[in-house]
């Protein structure tokens, strides 16, 4: 699942007029990587979720046919976009009851989404990268493979994971934030990590957009 559903307001006013996931990187759209990358490395179905401007994301992709892939979109446009918890709750229909890979759509990176990735006894397994200058303090711990709350070094969650479809069946349809479910999760011991140092950007902002633009055209 790519999370393609959020506002952009830090990204305004660009996304005024275009959903992020539209914008350009380099010579494509942004959610154009990681459908790329996603049907290279095996996945055929993926959801996307859609709420601001969301009709122009089905109509600039299509239905994935060029891709190789069927791609499916979770529409919250009525509704409003369900934050990230609530947004996947709303595509379990389409994501199914197996463990699932679920990317932001706003990020960019070289990590090697893995369609056999197992879960092994845990409920979720996330992926962390170094803290950007955005979130310097990180967000979660790791240790032995075992993701924590509290630790003396922590990392940023990318945006990137691996779910077992179970963690969200408490969640209400509605505005439901991830971070809380998390960290319930990650205090019984039922959340893997690892932490991921390859290019990774979080474009959330004109100046990051801009910044990815340049890496990728510096000789």
């Amino acid at each position: 699942m790519i999370l393609a559903a959020g506002r952009g307001e830090r990204m305004r006013p660009l996304t005024d007029t275009t959903p992020k996931p539209l914008l350009k990187v380099g010579d494509k759209e942004l959610i154009v990587w990681h459908i790329e990358k996603l049907a290279k490395n095996g996945f055929k179905e993926i959801v996307i979720n859609i709420a601001h401007l969301g009709q122009q994301i089905p109509e600039a992709l299509g239905n994935g046919e060029r891709w190789g892939v069927k791609l499916y979109y979770s529409d919250e446009q009525t509704s409003g976009a369900l934050e990230t918890a609530g947004g996947i709750k709303k595509a379990l229909s389409f994501l199914g009851d197996k463990p699932f890979l679920v990317v932001n759509g706003d990020v960019f990176c070289d990590y090697e989404f893995d369609p056999a990735f197992a879960l092994q006894d845990k409920l979720a397994h996330l992926v962390l990268v170094p803290n950007p200058p955005h979130n310097e303090k990180g967000d979660f711990g790791l240790e032995n493979s075992l993701v924590l709350n509290h630790s003396s070094e922590l990392w940023t969650f990318s945006g990137i994971a691996y779910y077992n479809p179970v963690i969200f069946n408490n969640v209400k349809l509605e505005k439901s934030p991830l971070a809380p479910l998390l960290r319930q999760l990650i205090d019984k011991g039922e959340v893997s990590g690892e932490v991921f140092e390859g290019l990774f950007k979080d474009i959330g902002t004109p100046q990051r957009l801009k910044e990815i633009n340049e890496i990728l055209t510096t000789p």
